[in-house]
């Protein structure tokens, strides 16, 4: 079974490879945003992909960035380590987080809470479901991604 990174490299070449575009082409057309040899080592997985990028590649091509992450048949459902209703999160922990993860991982949170109408709780739980959308948002395995949640300190007890 091919890695992660593998499979979201192999997603990106077949998406450049239809648009018949070369790496040395893709340099060339983007101005040298996306250098050759760094696009060849995403496409081989040997680099991880972070989520600003795989949306200035998602533009590039003009494709939804969800074209790019592996399809549901490439998630082992039993990786993620949660029970049938999911895992609790603090919100109020998650409210002291900083860097590029946690403002996805709370527009995420908040969306779902919109979606619940649930305001008055100081904690969510979400369903594995969504553990694992959110782990392909960032660029992660569900189970790293819940294994980052616990470094993070945000699941609640």
């Amino acid at each position: 079974m091919s890695t992660y990174n593998e499979q979201v490299g192999s997603r990106l070449r077949s998406i450049r490879k239809q648009r018949g575009l070369s790496l040395q082409d893709v340099q060339r057309i983007s101005e040298q945003e996306f250098k050759a040899a760094v696009l060849g080592a995403y496409e081989r997985g040997e680099r991880s992909l972070s989520l600003p990028r795989l949306r200035k590649l998602s533009e590039f091509y003009n494709v939804p960035m969800l074209q790019f992450l592996p399809s549901e048949e490439g998630v082992d459902p039993t990786a993620i380590k949660a029970d049938v209703t999911g895992i609790t999160i603090d919100l109020n922990k998650m409210d002291d987080l900083t860097g590029e993860d946690s403002i996805v991982i709370e527009r995420f949170l908040r969306g779902i809470q919109s979606l619940r109408q649930d305001y008055n709780g100081k904690v969510l739980t979400i369903r594995a479901d969504d553990l694992r959308t959110l782990a392909l948002m960032l660029n992660r395995s569900p189970a790293d991604f819940n294994d980052h949640l616990t470094e993070l300190g945000v699941k609640a007890t």
